[in-house]
């Protein structure tokens, strides 16, 4: 009776765990919405768009004073939202940990996020620094959200289903995004037959992101669960507390390689993602239908390629399934600034490849970081972690940003970009990341 009581308890938990699971995919399907639709498409060229509306005979315009050239603009503004975000999200890493109430922090950064980027349909005209202020909320508010929605990773699965439960999370997210981009699609290319304009069209599609995001966030709050925190655990709030996690993390060298191995890289990676709808339009001269399709390639083959890395680190490891992917995605960089203006095949083509190893990488970088998250610390660490993901990345944009500026080159801006994947590489590959496993106080992987 006893063993049928257990194995019932032990039943029920995995039941309970896989709806958990169910739920904290969903926040993936409600958010890269924006991710991709905003961020990746539309964003980019018609910010940029606005902002050359507004230049003067320069093209410069002049933010609080200062000259920077429109094509600049979308890049700088990404840069500052994660300069925001790096202030904010250690605090709230700290008080979800602190409080064990991750759930409503959850709740307030993502309707804050949704709320920002629906008001981009008011973005029109001359309004650049509107679309500014929005992007720079709508970025740091997504990048507080996604780090409280990665805290929960080490909780809603053991070691050994991490690979394969993060890398569902963002087949779930590319899935949905190809969707809503379907949809974009057919809005954008027919707008005359929907009665709008063109820029209304682009205006709808960065709006209905936002409620997108908002309508299925609302899963993910009530499936997944608030831990009680150990009374132990509870310390000091606020600066005090933050200033403890860094002491912390110092405690832990190796999770700090892996790291800043991963922050090079990764803004390096949604460097990419954000710019280069601008690259295509502006530098090759490719039309917003075109980027589209392109976009929507990357999605539908990001959904296989996260599974199938998932796969391929089960039998090589995620370590060296992330090595290989760095040096595809240097491959690809160098190739994209060859590529000629005015020939969509081969942007498809290298739209194709980006799609094969976005996914995996991101997901295998998440779910190995995990493993290297000393328990009870998962909000305050991947606070750190989200610094530079979903397109939150500062030095990349800036290098970008840079580069454009002083060149008047796209291409010279894209190909500066490699320095992140060869750099990356170089600080991963040092990582030693069994001992790093155990020295964080968790159980290693028969295969890692």
């Amino acid at each position: 009776m006893g063993t049928d009581t257990l194995r019932a308890g032990a039943h029920g938990e995995a039941a309970e765990r896989r709806r958990e699971q169910r739920g904290w995919y969903f926040y993936d399907w409600a958010c890269s919405v924006y991710s991709t639709s905003v961020l990746t498409v539309f964003l980019g060229p018609y910010l940029t768009s606005v902002a050359e509306a507004a230049a003067d005979a320069d093209g410069y315009v002049h933010p609080l004073g200062i000259p920077v050239r429109a094509g600049s603009f979308f890049a700088y503004s990404v840069s500052l939202s994660v300069i925001l975000a790096v202030v904010i999200m250690p605090l709230v890493g700290a008080a979800a940990d602190r409080t064990g109430r991750k759930k409503p922090l959850l709740a307030a950064a993502a309707y804050l996020g949704a709320a920002a980027t629906a008001g981009m349909f008011f973005l029109d005209g001359e309004r650049y620094l509107l679309g500014g202020l929005l992007l720079i909320v709508a970025n740091a508010a997504q990048s507080v959200a996604m780090m409280l929605y990665n805290s929960y990773l080490p909780q809603i699965a053991p070691p050994e289903e991490r690979d394969a439960v993060s890398s569902r999370g963002w087949a779930f997210g590319y899935a949905a995004g190809s969707l809503v981009l379907v949809v974009n699609l057919v809005l954008y290319t027919g707008h005359d037959s929907f009665g709008v304009s063109e820029s209304t069209a682009v205006r709808i599609c960065l709006a209905s992101a936002g409620l997108w995001w908002g309508a299925f966030t609302l899963v993910p709050l009530r499936r997944l669960r608030d831990r009680r925190v150990p009374a132990g655990q509870v310390t000091a709030p606020g600066l005090r507390r933050l200033a403890a996690t860094v002491r912390d993390m110092r405690r832990h060298p190796l999770t700090l390689s892996f790291l800043l191995a991963y922050l090079v890289y990764n803004d390096g990676i949604q460097t990419v993602i954000s710019q280069a709808s601008v690259y295509g339009s502006e530098e090759l001269g490719l039309g917003q239908s075109t980027l589209i399709v392109a976009v929507l390639l990357v999605q539908v083959l990001a959904v296989a390629g996260a599974l199938g890395m998932g796969r391929l680190a089960r039998r090589y490891g995620a370590k060296r399934t992330i090595l290989g992917s760095l040096v595809a995605w240097t491959l690809t960089l160098a190739a994209g600034y060859f590529l000629p203006a005015g020939a969509p095949v081969w942007f498809f083509a290298l739209a194709a490849g980006i799609g094969l190893i976005l996914g995996g990488s991101q997901a295998l970088s998440r779910s190995l970081f995990s493993h290297l998250v000393p328990p009870g610390k998962e909000a305050e660490y991947f606070s750190a972690y989200e610094m530079s993901d979903r397109g939150m990345s500062w030095l990349g944009p800036l290098l970008f940003g840079v580069t454009y500026q002083l060149t008047g080159s796209y291409r010279d801006a894209i190909i500066s970009l490699v320095i992140f994947f060869v750099l990356g590489f170089a600080l991963l590959a040092r990582v030693p990341v069994r001992r790093a496993i155990g020295d964080a106080g968790n159980p290693v992987p028969e295969r890692i």
